[in-house]
C-alpha cells in the first residue's frame, strides 16, 4: 500500500538538455526546471533555440545514449523497489528516456511526449495531462496508496506538496530556500533513510 514516487532528471540521471548543452556548445539549452518553474515557456523557449540551429531529436537522441544512470542511482532504486512500488514521474519524453530505461532496470515512467517534423526537427511537444506529477500522486491517494515523492527542482514542488511526505533531493539553492517545508537530502543513502522513516510515521490509511 506504499509508492515511492521519484522525479528522473536530477534525481536518478543527470540532466538531459544541460548534457546536450555541453555537447553542443550552446549554453542557453543549460536552463532547466531549476531555472525556469514555467515548464512551457521553457520548452517554447527550448524548440526554438533547437531550431535556430538546426539540431532534432537524432542530435539530441546521441547524446542520450552515451549518458547512464548517476552513480549510485541504480542501486538505490533497485533497493527501494524491494520495499515499495515504484514510480517514476518524469517531464522528460519517452522518446528521451528509452535507453536510460534499460540501464534502470525498465521502471514504470509516466513522462510526456515530443513530436518531429520528417527530417527530425522538434516542432511541438505533448503533455500526457497538465500538472501530470501532482495529479499522479493525488489519484495514487484516492486508491488508498500512501505516496512519499522525491525530486529536485520547481518542477516537483506540487507533487511533493501532493504526497503523504515530500523529499527533495540535490535541490539547488533558490529550491531550498523557497521551500522550506521540505527536507533535504544529498546523498542516495540519505534519500532512502528518509524515504523510510516517512512512511514509518505515517498513520494507516484503513
Amino acid at each position: 500500500m506504499q509508492i515511492v514516487c521519484l522525479d528522473l532528471e536530477g534525481v536518478l540521471v543527470p540532466e538531459i538538455w544541460i548534457e546536450f548543452a555541453q555537447r553542443t556548445g550552446i549554453p542557453e539549452l543549460r536552463r532547466t526546471t531549476r531555472d525556469e518553474p514555467d515548464y512551457d515557456k521553457l520548452m517554447t523557449y527550448r524548440l526554438g533555440i533547437l531550431r535556430q540551429h538546426g539540431l532534432g531529436l537524432p542530435d539530441i537522441q546521441r547524446v542520450i545514449a552515451d549518458m547512464g544512470p548517476m552513480e549510485g542511482a541504480r542501486a538505490c532504486l533497485d533497493s527501494l523497489r524491494e520495499r515499495y512500488q515504484v514510480i517514476i514521474l518524469s517531464d522528460t519524453f519517452y522518446e528521451f528516456a528509452h535507453p536510460l530505461m534499460r540501464q534502470l532496470g525498465w521502471p514504470t515512467l509516466f513522462c510526456h511526449s515530443l513530436e518531429t517534423d520528417a527530417s527530425g526537427i522538434l516542432v511541438n511537444y505533448h503533455l500526457r495531462m497538465p500538472n501530470q506529477k501532482q495529479e499522479a500522486v493525488r489519484r495514487l491517494k484516492e486508491l488508498n496508496f500512501q505516496v512519499v515523492a522525491a525530486g529536485d527542482s520547481y518542477n516537483d514542488t506540487a507533487m511533493l506538496s501532493e504526497a503523504d511526505a515530500g523529499i527533495l533531493f540535490h535541490p539547488p539553492e533558490n529550491v531550498i530556500a523557497e521551500f522550506p517545508q521540505f527536507p533535504v537530502t544529498l546523498s542516495y543513502a540519505e534519500l532512502s533513510a528518509r524515504i523510510n522513516e516517512a512512511f514509518a510515521f505515517l498513520p494507516s490509511p484503513f
